[in-house]
């Protein structure tokens, strides 16, 4: 017997599978993870497949050593995953089982948790202990308590007394696994009655397939999907839940463990190492039933899955940036292709890409229009703040927005205030030679934090002493660029110095159950303002939300990017949709400086229909997807004339695919990254435009990239960021 086996080293030169001889003393399984020879080396691998034959001569055939353990980590469905992502998304076999393996396993860096428990034994004479006081409450305690933790015990009575039972044989000690729960339900669960349209939604989707629930803010597609969940745990099945923030998986496990109880399990970065090899050992145990989680729990160990969600579906927190680059809506696809079920793609504004599959019919459109509360949408008041600037208003907020914060702090309600950058201001430059503050490994402004009073870089984190001087001339008139939502915060303090407000974004939620500790904090306080980035624009539940102020609009609109309008109308309508979510009346305050943009129109009237339509007829006119693929060649390397070099060379080769298919490739460039230097690396671009479904070109396109030795080279599909 031989075992084709990927070594577990993520290299160019060892993106391949090696035949091994199986010992007869060992019982290796496909999934498997071995000790093999490799070089010199005792090398970790996966066991892909077992064969009968190998190609390679017997005398260069080596032997497996052991295994790493008795049983399969990697389960015959992500076998097949595995080479469905290597083709699709062109990644390395290794780099794709590694997803499948959370870090903490694959190097046995956390085993499972015990606790020592003591009970009493059957032989107990009390008259043994007249004298022992301190013994003899022990076992009268353990008495009523029958079993209690060693650990307890020995705090509540010392050490020595607990020592001398345990020797004296009066007491029985076992071990028993600690699960380190990530989150612990405390409300109870609420009974709901469906409404004719969550009704009409949850007949809809039976059959297997791909479903897109295109639901308004507020029109209670989470009871759908607990209802759906409900309906496979029913059929002896299993569900799969992507949120794409970590912030809502803390409401969102509130409401569904208050419904599955101990079924449900949860997967994200946010973790703990303990509690993320506890989830993953029950989901792979199948004591686990439910998984819900950020972009990769997609690749959670559950089998016979009956149905798989992912909420906020137009989110580009599902596709991963950095490598191994893929799209998990793409996974999820497959996932339910294998496992023949329906998959719920679910939103108030729909990827344009996606929503033109269902006008095409290539997935099934389910469309719940009306609030689940039978209320109105928010109404959305667009303010021009260049108005607001010629009638000598220069802050960062209308006298409208002012105004009605003001009245929901007398009516003890609460507001929601979004801008989409964090720290105190974007930039700091001088005013007298124009001096910026940059990253000196990365080619970005840096912003300043004044909580900290730092310069940072948003993309390599490092810190620099604020400019009191400008370096180059001397100056002290220095300027601060756009506001973000530490200043925000500042200035609402000195205008209600009396209310809570709080802050959400990357900056505040860095420390565990950060998340959890704001959201809890602000739903008790009345009245109180949350200001936060886009971490607030979404799936949050508040009743007493009445205001949402928009204080930047238009930082999402003017950006290098096919997507900036999509994404603008997006931020807008989530954003809008956390006021008036019960039976108070939300509004809307978005301030802007464009405000007949087309964008806005649409957005202040909840017209998904009519802006799809509008921007699938440019995206059409000007051939982008989903009328066609984009493709993005990124070369990295510290030592910019070798990413010069390799850029060059590469796109060589491109020519000759471009003349081979001239009519399929609507547009290439070579290019700098339109930020040219992250964490100290160069950064040059390849961008090609295909025509729709030209694989073949794609491939072929991709095998021009794999002669670049020295530079880091990533191959993106319809990037999300194209910066």
């Amino acid at each position: 017997m031989f075992a084709s086996v990927v070594i577990d080293q993520d290299a160019k030169a060892l993106d391949k599978v090696f035949d091994y001889v199986v010992p007869a003393n060992l019982d290796v399984k496909t999934g498997m993870r071995v000790f093999v020879p490799f070089g010199g080396r005792t090398l970790q691998g996966f066991v892909v497949d077992l064969k009968n034959t190998s190609s390679v001569p017997a005398n260069k055939l080596k032997s497996i050593y052991s295994c790493v353990e008795n049983f399969s980590v990697i389960k015959p469905e992500m076998t097949k995953l595995m080479k469905f992502m290597c083709d699709e998304f062109h990644l390395r076999q290794t780099s794709v089982l590694r997803l499948f393996l959370p870090s903490e396993i694959r190097e046995g860096k956390v085993r499972e948790l015990f606790e020592k428990y003591v009970s009493l034994g059957n032989n107990i004479d009390k008259n043994a202990l007249k004298r022992a006081k301190k013994q003899l409450e022990i076992v009268e305690f353990l008495e009523k308590e029958q079993k209690v933790k060693l650990s307890v015990l020995k705090e509540k009575f010392g050490d020595s007394a607990v020592k001398a039972l345990i020797e004296k044989k009066f007491l029985n000690i076992e071990k028993e696994q600690v699960h380190r729960s990530p989150y612990v339900c405390s409300r109870p669960d609420k009974k709901v009655v469906l409404s004719r349209q969550q009704n009409l939604a949850l007949e809809s989707i039976k059959e297997n397939g791909t479903y897109l629930l295109h639901g308004v803010t507020g029109s209670g597609k989470t009871e759908v999907y607990m209802h759906l969940i409900s309906r496979a745990l029913e059929n002896q099945k299993t569900a799969l839940m992507l949120v794409p923030e970590i912030s809502l998986t803390p409401q969102v496990m509130s409401t569904f463990r208050a419904r599955f109880g101990d079924k449900i399990a949860l997967l994200h970065s946010n973790l703990s190492a303990g509690e993320r090899f506890d989830e993953w050992r029950r989901i792979f145990a199948g004591q686990a039933k439910v998984v819900v989680g950020a972009r990769s729990a997609i690749f959670a160990p559950v089998e016979n899955v009956g149905i798989i969600i992912v909420d906020e579906e137009h989110e580009q927190s599902y596709v991963s940036e950095s490598n191994p680059r893929y799209d998990a809506l793409t996974v999820a696809a497959q996932r339910a292709k294998y496992n023949s079920c329906p998959l719920v793609l679910g939103s108030a504004t729909p990827s344009v890409d996606d929503y033109q599959k269902a006008v095409d019919g290539e997935i099934k459109l389910v469309e719940m229009p009306d609030r689940a509360n039978g209320k109105p949408l928010p109404r959305i008041q667009i303010i021009d703040m260049m108005n607001e600037i010629r009638t000598g208003n220069s802050t960062v907020f209308s006298t409208q927005l002012i105004s009605d914060l003001a009245k929901v702090i007398n009516e003890k309600k609460q507001a929601m205030i979004f801008i989409n950058r964090r720290g105190y201001s974007s930039f700091m430059m001088c005013r007298e030679c124009g001096y910026l503050a940059i990253c000196k490994d990365c080619d970005v402004s840096l912003v300043y934090h004044r909580e900290d009073n730092r310069l940072k870089c948003h993309y390599c984190g490092k810190q620099y002493k604020v400019l009191d001087k400008c370096p180059k001339c001397g100056s002290d008139k220095i300027k601060q660029g756009a506001v973000g939502t530490e200043k925000i915060v500042s200035e609402l303090h000195s205008i209600f110095p009396d209310v809570k407000i709080l802050r959400m974004d990357n900056d505040t939620v860095s420390k565990k159950g950060s998340h959890q500790k704001i959201l809890e904090e602000f739903a008790s306080t009345r009245p109180s303002i949350l200001v936060g980035t886009q971490m607030i624009a979404k799936g949050h539940d508040f009743e007493d939300v009445v205001l949402v102020g928009i204080v930047d609009a238009d930082q999402s609109l003017y950006r290098s990017d096919y997507r900036s309008t999509e994404r603008c109308f997006q931020l807008i309508t989530q954003v809008s949709g956390r006021a008036g979510r019960s039976q108070f009346e939300g509004k809307v305050d978005l301030q802007t400086y464009s405000p007949k943009h087309y964008v806005y129109k649409f957005a202040a009237n909840y017209d998904y229909k009519g802006f799809f339509k509008k921007e699938a007829n440019i995206r059409k006119t000007a051939q982008f997807p989903p009328f066609s693929k984009i493709i993005r060649i990124l070369f990295s390397h510290y030592d910019e004339n070798v990413v010069k070099d390799e850029l060059k060379t590469c796109y060589n080769r491109l020519l000759k695919v471009r003349e081979k298919y001239f009519d399929d490739i609507i547009y290439m460039d070579a290019m700098k990254s339109p930020i040219k230097k992250i964490k100290n690396s160069f950064r040059y671009q390849v961008i090609i435009r295909l025509k729709k479904g030209k694989k073949q070109i794609e491939d072929e396109i991709f095998d021009c990239t794999l002669q670049a030795p020295k530079s880091s080279v990533f191959f993106e599909v319809n990037p999300e960021n194209m910066s």
